[in-house]
């Protein structure tokens, strides 16, 4: 159902936004002055805004203009409080001749936009979650003073009405890188002390864990739904709101009967330092020393407080009645523990109620919180107004100690260390793969040389054998010629000279076989040579390979 909030129109009149605080470290804030944040006298002149003091709670007050019934009710009437912005001043009249002087870190006119409430009161709480704080934006009011309007209207058919809620998913979804970060959200109501998932109505009954070493507070059994984008989100805030428990009361016709808590968790992963090579490791090698991954894990906490409410006003009854009476007693339970933590009390009474459970990192804890105090103008009202404004005076008074949430991310190392290992291994594999290359283009060319060399060695022992083969046979040719012509000239001589003729024959022939073995001497030098060079190849290529 749609929040009474939704009832009151867009303000108008953009004004120019302030500066947001400036972010700091953890530590514990140093106390605050006395009387800085208390009632003033219309004649107090230093303001509250400025105190220096980066973990204290701050709290902005805003107007919200009259409505269709209070124009007609409180038309011969003036409103009970008047508005000092410049001053970050508030006057609560008291009657026509004197009022009390209060001073807030902001002071919003009926006028005040979306935007600037938020850019004034959010925007530095959200910037402080993407540092890895907890942070806290929270409206408190009587019922149908706005405060819906301010932290959860949708703007679907007009964006600049927008609340907090949104705007603050559009700043931290631009700013997170969806690679190493990741935003995750939960909606729940706390209806009549029992805590219900706006986004799984079956989930009626979730339980609240405490870390017994820390404190830390966590809701295991919540819906937790990873965000990716502006449209899925406000998507999850349109079904949650269909969820929400309101009813008709004389104050408003939409009245909250719950407190609604949205619960953002962001986690996003930094660098501890720069990575730095090993020494004696070339700076271009994959050898590395790798970084220190740390894991940030903040949360932002949205509450949209249910309207605070006077029986004999609001006309409850039966259910209705009851509804009150659990919504009062939890903001009586928030109340009595802000006061104790304003006074330095050594007893804080967290566990009188489970809204004041969930919201115990907020007030004395580690986060920046901010307060957002919704007010009407109507001087019906000025019993519930005045209660508003003396419950923001009592939270400016609580301190928070700031704490990043930061450790070590030891999945994000191993999958880094992984990469790297592949990397390596790839690196080796290419480099050995280039090797084999440079190794086979090497062997390649020498088989070419070595064919190369055995085709012109083979050639030329062929040429050198024919050579040889042509000369013998014409050798013995010219002496087989030479023997017949011996034999015929020793046949002729015999006819005159007998016995010279029988001496001249053997000298002839032993002569042609000392010219025969001569030859085969030769070709037996031939091949031996060829053999030799055979052998120093092999050896020249057994040397490549």
């Amino acid at each position: 159902m749609a929040s009474s909030a939704y009832r009151n129109g867009n303000p108008k009149g953009a004004v120019k936004p302030l500066a947001s605080n400036p972010k700091s470290s953890s530590f514990k804030s140093r106390p605050i002055p006395p009387g800085s944040a208390g009632r003033r006298s219309s004649t107090g002149s230093s303001a509250a805004a400025d105190d220096g003091v980066p973990g204290r709670v701050r709290v902005a007050v805003r107007l919200r203009p009259r409505n269709a019934e209070e124009l007609l009710a409180d038309a011969d009437f003036a409103d009970c409080v008047e508005l000092q912005p410049e001053l970050k001043r508030l006057k609560l009249r008291k009657n026509n001749w004197d009022a009390d002087t209060y001073e807030f870190d902001e002071v919003l006119t009926e006028f005040a936009s979306q935007k600037r409430v938020y850019e004034v009161v959010a925007k530095p709480v959200v910037e402080s979650v993407l540092d890895g704080y907890n942070g806290t934006v929270m409206a408190y009011g009587q019922t149908g003073t706005g405060k819906t309007f301010t932290l959860g209207r949708l703007g679907d058919d007009d964006t600049s009405a927008r609340g907090i809620m949104v705007r603050a998913m559009e700043d931290i979804l631009a700013d997170i890188s969806p690679d190493t970060d990741s935003v995750s959200v939960s909606y729940l109501q706390l209806y009549m002390e029992t805590i219900q998932d706006l986004l799984d109505p079956a989930n009626d009954n979730i339980a609240i864990v405490e870390d017994p070493k820390t404190g830390d507070v966590s809701l295991p059994g919540a819906s937790l739904l990873e965000i990716r984008d502006q449209q899925s989100f406000v998507g999850l805030l349109r079904l949650g709101e269909t969820h929400r428990i309101a009813a008709n009361t004389k104050l408003n016709t939409e009245s909250s009967r719950s407190h609604a808590i949205l619960m953002v968790h962001v986690k996003r992963s930094v660098v501890g330092h720069e990575d730095t090579p090993l020494s004696g490791i070339d700076v271009s090698s994959h050898l590395v020393k790798p970084s220190k991954p740390l894991v940030r894990q903040s949360k932002l906490v949205l509450v949209d407080l249910a309207g605070s409410e006077r029986l004999h006003k609001s006309g409850s009854e039966g259910h209705m009645l009851e509804e009150a009476k659990s919504i009062n007693l939890s903001l009586s339970a928030l109340g009595k523990c802000i006061n104790a933590l304003a006074e330095n009390s050594a007893h804080v009474p967290v566990r009188d109620s489970k809204l004041t459970r969930l919201l115990r990192d907020s007030f004395g804890g580690t986060a920046r919180t901010s307060l957002i105090v919704a007010i009407g103008p109507s001087p019906r009202h000025r019993g519930e107004t005045t209660s508003t404004i003396l419950f923001g005076q009592r939270a400016m008074k609580v301190e928070n100690m700031l704490k990043i949430k930061e450790e070590f991310d030891y999945k994000s190392l191993s999958r880094k260390l992984e990469i790297q290992v592949d990397k390596l291994i790839a690196e080796n594999e290419r480099q050995q793969k280039a090797f084999d290359d440079e190794v086979e283009r090497i062997n390649q060319e020498a088989q070419h040389h070595i064919s190369e060399v055995e085709t012109n060695f083979a050639e030329a022992l062929e040429k050198e054998r024919i050579k040889c083969q042509i000369e013998y046979m014409e050798s013995v040719k010219k002496l087989e010629e030479k023997i017949v012509m011996n034999q015929r000239d020793g046949f002729t001589s015999n006819k005159c000279n007998g016995e010279v003729a029988q001496f001249s024959v053997p000298e002839e022939i032993a002569e042609l076989r000392k010219l025969l073995e001569d030859e085969i001497q030769l070709r037996k030098a031939a091949e031996e040579e060829a053999n030799k060079l055979k052998g120093q190849l092999g050896q020249f290529m057994h040397s490549v390979v």
